[in-house]
């Protein structure tokens, strides 16, 4: 199958289904791996982490049920992108099965700083741009924190997803922009309001023929991403689960109209590396459509 980037952007832009996030990197990877039933003992380097961490995306995306149609898109880290599986680059493997694939591309978070954590300098980064266009992918996805409603550093973390966005966009790829509202906040709603405003005022900054697609925390306010969802600068807005369980996820998913999933963590969960190919299976199957049919609602 030719990895053609306007089908690519349809199949985005209907939205009937949810992107997977199988992006976890360095700092995250061992709470996934513990999470999937692989102790810290199972290691003894990085390269040894990351090849465990490999085998468990792999298995989900060689998963029948992950080529069903209810997953439109798949995040990736770096190595998966650079892997292989059944014998074929893994984003070539994913289009294949009906799957847009995107690439993590920041390198982590700063120190907090005006109640946020910005992302840290990307060094080469057109270089790996240059890598993923060539490799198939679609857009790429970059993550900030907000810790509390402060307006400065709201600002600030926008200011740089926009600025990266740009980058991204002069490679010809789509980028989802990511400044996540931590879920324990005392102050997330009117954190969630500054974020929305300041998006606002960059969206209408974009060139006429450019589109970003956006990944937001679960918000509070039922309503607060419907003017996000129907601009004309944004592909699509996905929400992360930020640490809620599936199901509660699932359930705030289905109140927030016109929002679909990108679960990393509620898409893992009940999965085990010690289960049979079928009990996997299943349980992955159970989980996909539940996160599908909240995508949907």
């Amino acid at each position: 199958m030719t990895m053609n980037h306007s089908d690519m952007t349809a199949k985005i832009e209907r939205g009937d289904g949810f992107i997977a996030a199988l992006d976890q990197s360095g700092g995250s990877t061992p709470k996934a791996l513990q999470g999937y039933g692989v102790d810290d003992s199972a290691w003894n380097s990085d390269e040894e982490m990351f090849g465990l961490i490999h085998d468990m995306r792999t298995r989900i995306i060689k998963s029948p049920c992950f080529a069903s149609g209810k997953v439109i898109g798949a995040i990736l880290f770096e190595k998966t992108m650079d892997g292989s599986a059944n014998g074929k680059p893994v984003p070539e493997l994913l289009w294949e099965r009906g799957v847009v694939p995107f690439l993590k591309i920041d390198k982590g978070l700063a120190d907090e700083a005006n109640g946020v954590q910005m992302m840290k300098p990307m060094p080469g980064l057109d270089a790996l741009l240059s890598r993923a266009k060539g490799k198939g992918v679609f857009g790429t996805k970059m993550r900030s924190v907000v810790n509390g409603a402060n307006a400065a550093g709201v600002k600030a973390v926008v200011d740089q997803q926009f600025e990266v966005a740009r980058q991204v966009l002069g490679a010809g790829l789509v980028p989802i922009i990511e400044p996540e509202v931590d879920i324990k906040s005392p102050e997330k709603p009117q954190a969630e309001k500054l974020l929305v405003e300041s998006i606002g005022e960059h969206l209408s900054d974009l060139a006429a023929d450019q589109v970003v697609m956006l990944k937001l925390t679960l918000p509070d306010s039922d309503d607060l991403y419907n003017e996000l969802v129907s601009h004309p600068k944004v592909l699509k807005v996905v929400a992360l689960s930020g640490g809620y369980s599936r199901e509660e996820s699932c359930a705030r998913l289905a109140r927030t109209k016109g929002v679909i999933a990108s679960f990393s963590r509620a898409l893992t969960e009940g999965l085990s590396d010690g289960q049979s190919d079928d009990e996997f299976n299943r349980t992955l199957d159970s989980t996909i459509d539940a996160i599908y049919k909240a995508s949907i609602t």
